[in-house]
């Protein structure tokens, strides 16, 4: 890459809903990573994703260690797209950001479906006055795209995060005014692995942790990859012009709906949507996403671990099924051993939910039990 400029550009766009004021930014950064090296060749077509996907996914293999060459700092210039939001009354106190997962793009946090019902934007910016900052992931959407098998992998995503919450706590994007109070990330999925991993190396970086669509299981990623039914991006009608080979996107929309979408749990032309604007996930991320998460945190704020009941990914389909009958616990009540800081640690269960939490008709339900845990720990906006 080779754009580069202090601050970032402000682009458009003000009032992208009612009761509430945002901008759309491309942010630059400048950042490093430590990235895996993998002696494969970039699968060309269906039929080389699919043979990937089954070597990634076959069980009692690991398939990342066998293909790993090395390791290699990869250093460069990128671009970051992102939308800002505020109260019409203007920035507040506690900034939220927003880290979407595999599949989507910023998008994911502001839906237009049903009038902006879905929006967890428009519920944490006009009814709880917060301040949004969602941003595609490195790779993805509009943000700087790279090489999909050795370049746009977890390291050099979670550096991005890093580097883009260092400018808005240092104040140098422009479009952004003004100090936080208070910082939190919010992630889903491959966003939640991400802020996981910015708190755990650099704890003082963010005020509070929502990790949606997560646990510290990863027995349940050969699911998504099968579930996924990947193809070549030149497949997709949409995604062919904009990516190369090695981008791999969702087969079809039941493709979407079984890696997302929980049975009875939502509109069906949601999923319509879900699968005509979805992005795709690299070779690279696939292959590191699984290891991203290591090691104990040492964050010392409040953490909320929020997860579909019926949880593909992350929990097989069923978050209750932890091998003990005698207990009550949940997959993703183990994550909390992993957080021995925490100031405060809950884990919920959303009822009959799947994996795209902000899709399904329970997702008031997630947004709400959101806003309450933050009001309750100190982040209140």
């Amino acid at each position: 890459m080779t754009f580069i400029a202090p601050l970032a550009i402000l682009l458009v766009s003000l009032g992208l809903a009612s009761a509430r004021q945002c901008q759309n930014l491309t942010i630059p950064i400048s950042i490093s990573a430590l990235n895996a090296n993998f002696g494969i060749s970039t699968p060309q077509d269906n039929i080389e994703v699919t043979d990937f996907i089954l070597n990634l996914s076959q069980q009692g293999s690991n398939y990342t260690a066998t293909v790993l060459s090395n390791y290699t700092n990869i250093s460069d210039n990128y671009t970051i797209a992102a939308t800002y939001c505020t109260p019409d009354t203007g920035a507040e106190s506690i900034l939220q950001i927003l880290t979407h997962g595999i599949g989507f793009d910023r998008s994911y946090w502001d839906l237009s479906f049903n009038n902006f019902n879905y929006s967890y934007v428009q519920t944490a910016v006009d009814q709880y006055n917060y301040s949004t900052l969602s941003h595609d992931r490195l790779g993805i959407g509009e943000s700087s795209h790279g090489d999909p098998v050795n370049e746009i992998q977890a390291a050099l995503e979670i550096a991005a995060l890093k580097e883009l919450t260092r400018l808005v706590r240092n104040q140098q994007i422009q479009g952004i005014g003004g100090q936080f109070q208070s910082v939190i990330h919010v992630g889903h999925s491959f966003g939640s692995v991400q802020t996981y991993a910015l708190a755990r190396d650099e704890p003082d970086l963010s005020d509070g942790l929502i990790l949606t669509g997560f646990s510290q299981n990863g027995t349940f990623l050969p699911f998504f990859q099968l579930g996924g039914n990947f193809v070549a991006v030149s497949s997709n009608q949409v995604l062919a012009s904009q990516y190369v080979a090695g981008y791999l996107a969702a087969g079809n929309p039941s493709a979407v709906q079984t890696n997302f979408f929980s049975p009875g749990q939502f509109d069906p032309d949601i999923l319509t949507l879900a699968a005509q604007t979805g992005q795709p996930v690299t070779v690279g991320e696939l292959l590191t996403i699984g290891g991203a998460t290591y090691g104990n945190n040492t964050f010392q704020g409040p953490v909320l671990v929020i997860t579909g009941e019926r949880d593909v990914p992350f929990c097989g389909g069923d978050c209750r099924a932890t091998g003990d009958d005698l207990s009550n616990a949940t997959i993703i009540d183990a994550v909390e051993e992993y957080f021995p800081n925490a100031t405060v640690f809950e884990a919920f269960l959303v009822p009959s939910a799947g994996h795209g939490l902000n899709l399904e008709y329970s997702h008031k339900t997630t947004y709400q039990y959101i806003a309450q845990f933050l009001q309750t720990n100190g982040l209140k906006a």
